[in-house]
């Protein structure tokens, strides 16, 4: 393959050799931002290089603003600043920098701004770590953001399109982040099919807001509320999550229209149509599990797997409405909310809480600060599963891959 990649045979694509940030970057030029505020963190750094890159060779569009600003906090800023006026912006961060940027996350969702913002997961301090886990989007769950987790660098990409398309619509109105895991993902090279910028135009219009400040239509956005006025905002930015489940699941389906690819909306059932010991997973872990389903199932054994796509909107129908043949569900965190559990085992069990219901679950806390999630640990989940489904006890929150244990 040339470095220009390869056509497809309908022209519509050609396919690249990139990183998880670089295809992040090929879907950020695709969307046509014009704004970028870039402060780079690792492992996001490619991403901002890349597409500063595109800058400089007037890849992106012409009115795009490539903005270097002095923190994370300014970074959000800027971005917020810029859809106030109407335009379409982008920035991108990691652990810390997220943390950083916490103050502004609720003003741009508040404010019912549609950015988008990649995400490269990586643990947060202290210990310090460069490497990736989902704490520091974790900790940003309240935020009121909708929150997408991508398995591969070809999803990244593709989100970041879905991204734009969901956050603009008018029933919507509310940013995205679109997490990435750090290292693992973002620097890991694979075959990426890119579109042409012509088919990229027609499924992601150009944005058209009133959500602006206008000369002709003024206005005050950012504003203080009473009390009663600011619960009703409240009840409204609930409401834009409710519709945004619908949302989500039609843009999917359009995308796969359009491009022949699509990623089941907020969450993807794999081989689980008779499966009885099922693994919930996000994230880049997704892939592992994949291969370990198949090669169970060579074995004989009744396994499946569920990539929760969005945590928020969270999968709850997906969730509640499991039922037989599944007889054990594990949850995969690489996440913890110290004195409770996982995360994501946390917002699982709601989902499927009912009197009397018999699927017994387990947390599995696993991954964290970059730890490898192989193969191994992954089926011996699945045996601790088989274990639970046959009436064997086993301790509910179990962390794997410990080295004392």
């Amino acid at each position: 393959m040339n470095e220009k990649g390869n056509e497809n045979e309908n022209g519509k694509e050609k396919s690249e050799f990139l990183s998880g940030n670089e295809a992040i970057a090929e879907g950020v030029r695709l969307c046509g931002p014009q704004v970028i505020a870039a402060y780079p963190i690792t492992p996001q750094t490619t991403l901002m290089e890349k597409l500063s890159e595109f800058a400089a060779d007037g890849a992106l569009s012409a009115s795009c603003k490539f903005l270097l600003v002095e923190s994370e906090h300014s970074a959000m800023a800027a971005v917020m600043g810029a859809a106030m006026m109407g335009s379409r912006a982008f920035t991108a961060t990691s652990s810390q920098g997220l943390l950083y940027m916490c103050e502004m996350l609720s003003y741009v969702s508040g404010s019912r701004f549609p950015i988008v913002m990649a995400n490269a997961n990586r643990g947060t301090a202290t210990p310090w770590t460069i490497f990736g886990d989902h704490r520091d989007s974790f900790a940003m769950r309240d935020s009121g953001w909708i929150q997408i987790y991508v398995e591969s660098g070809q999803e990244a990409l593709d989100t970041i399109l879905q991204a734009y398309r969901i956050a603009e619509h008018p029933s919507v109105m509310l940013p995205v982040m679109v997490n990435i895991d750090g290292f693992t993902l973002t620097h890991t090279y694979e075959l990426v099919k890119v579109p042409e910028r012509e088919t990229a135009d027609a499924f992601l219009p150009p944005l058209n807001t009133f959500n602006k400040l206008s000369l002709e239509a003024p206005k005050c956005l950012s504003f203080a509320f009473w009390p009663d006025y600011h619960l009703e905002s409240r009840c409204l930015q609930q409401k834009a999550f409710l519709d945004a489940v619908n949302f989500i699941e039609r843009t999917d389906e359009e995308f796969y229209g359009l491009f022949g690819r699509r990623y089941h909306g907020l969450a993807e059932p794999y081989r689980c149509e008779d499966a009885e010991c099922v693994l919930a997973v996000a994230g880049g872990v997704a892939g592992t599990t994949r291969v370990v389903v198949d090669k169970l199932r060579a074995e004989g054994r009744k396994v499946g797997l569920i990539k929760v796509r969005c945590l928020r909107p969270f999968p709850m129908k997906f969730f509640a409405s499991l039922g037989s043949p599944c007889q054990a569900l594990g949850v995969v965190d690489r996440d913890i909310s110290f004195g409770l559990e996982g995360g994501l085992y946390t917002d699982v069990k709601a989902s499927m809480y009912k009197p009397g219901a018999g699927i017994r679950t387990l947390g599995f806390v696993a991954g964290l600060g970059g730890h490898d999630v192989s193969k191994a640990d992954i089926e011996l989940m699945y045996d601790k599963l088989r274990n639970l489904a046959d009436g064997k006890p086993e301790e509910e929150h179990q962390f794997i891959g410990m080295r004392w244990a």
